[in-house]
């Protein structure tokens, strides 16, 4: 299903403001690594927001994502204080891995393999 015009106001409203509170926090580099929202996605309902999280060169993934999920709460009260004049109810935050740069990172090394096999 296609998001709708709302939802993508929403989510980006959301991504902006985001950054800005985990920039505040501290939460933007971590473990030696860069944390960054790679994207939110809003519910149709508007009541959840999904936040995909890119961790880079971030030594343990686990223990980010277990801190960011500590946050939460004043993670959304920094939110709430933001945005609350430009939604009706604030979603509720659900905090995701996103793994594509590990994906994209993986692919490239058997693409390297296969080009280094190729060539003896």
């Amino acid at each position: 299903m296609e998001e709708g015009k709302r939802q993508k106001q929403i989510a980006a409203v959301l991504l902006d403001e985001l950054n800005i509170i985990f920039r505040k926090l501290g939460l933007n580099m971590m473990d030696g690594g860069m944390v960054s929202i790679s994207s939110v996605k809003v519910t149709p309902d508007l009541l959840e927001a999904r936040i995909y999280l890119s961790l880079f060169r971030v030594a343990d993934t686990n223990a980010a994502m277990k801190k960011i999920e500590n946050l939460a709460w004043e993670i959304k009260r920094d939110l709430v204080n933001k945005i609350k004049h430009q939604v009706r109810r604030i979603p509720v935050l659900h905090f995701y891995l996103d793994d594509t740069l590990d994906y994209v990172f993986k692919m490239e090394e058997v693409f390297k393999k296969i080009e280094e096999e190729k060539n003896e």
